[in-house]
């Protein structure tokens, strides 16, 4: 069981890791809004060279990648805040034994205990080939 100690640590680092996700977010919303032409400051009409624009379209998508990856952690953060809140912090989603201490000292939005995790992971992997 988790003292209130252990829920105010968890508290606050899922909002500490809150606060630096949405940040990456910013600046990641900010870098995929901007053209070649625009981060080079270039003001011609003139089109670049091919592999400049392929370069752009992979750093695009990249960041496009990236901003789809703190996008789910960011969504699993204020799930567990949540749980948090209705205090279900640290209770396993699937089978409802207490998730340990040392799982959430690694993940703090963890919402499987580590057998389910792994049977989760199991069926998945199982499921794609």
């Amino acid at each position: 069981m988790l003292s209130k100690k252990d829920l105010k640590h968890f508290e606050e680092r899922l909002l500490a890791e809150r606060r630096k996700l949405l940040s990456q977010l910013g600046y990641l919303e900010k870098t995929m809004g901007q053209t070649q032409r625009d981060s080079s400051g270039d003001l011609s009409a003139y089109s670049f060279h091919m592999a400049d624009m392929g370069t752009d379209a992979m750093e695009r998508e990249k960041a496009f990648l990236f901003a789809s990856a703190e996008g789910r952690l960011l969504f699993d953060v204020d799930e567990a805040l949540r749980r948090l809140y209705r205090s279900q912090y640290g209770t396993c989603e699937s089978c409802g034994k207490e998730i340990g201490k040392q799982r959430l000292d690694a993940m703090p939005q963890a919402n499987l205990c580590v057998t389910c995790q792994e049977k989760q992971e199991k069926a998945s992997n199982n499921a794609r080939g």
